[in-house]
């Protein structure tokens, strides 16, 4: 199952309307539709992430290794997911440390 519609589906199952998850998220609500109706194939990981979280599941059931939208990923990247996963990192420390590098990166320029 793609990214979008394992999306999708945790979002019906969890009760939310598109709005609501998008607010609860923040992530906007064309983009979460995007990714829902598979037209941005690649959301970032803090966006899913973020997802991951308000739909009270991790990134490893959301981009679940099974499914082909893994196969999609450039292979660092799943690398780097499932090591962290792995070790046991929430998706409220993962976020926190990609907040961590955009503040950074910040304060560099």
């Amino acid at each position: 199952m793609l990214v979008g519609a394992k999306i999708k589906t945790l979002r019906l199952k969890r009760g939310f309307s598109i709005n609501a998850l998008s607010d609860r998220a923040g992530v906007s609500k064309s983009y979460l539709s995007y990714i829902e109706r598979g037209i941005q194939k690649n959301p970032s990981l803090q966006v899913l992430s973020k997802l991951a979280c308000t739909l009270d599941t991790n990134l490893e059931e959301l981009l679940d290794t099974n499914s082909t939208s893994i196969d999609s990923m450039d292979e660092e990247w799943v690398k780097l997911v499932e090591g962290a996963i792995e070790d046991g990192i929430t998706t409220e420390e993962f976020a926190g440390i990609l907040d961590y590098v955009k503040y950074k990166k910040k304060r560099e320029e």
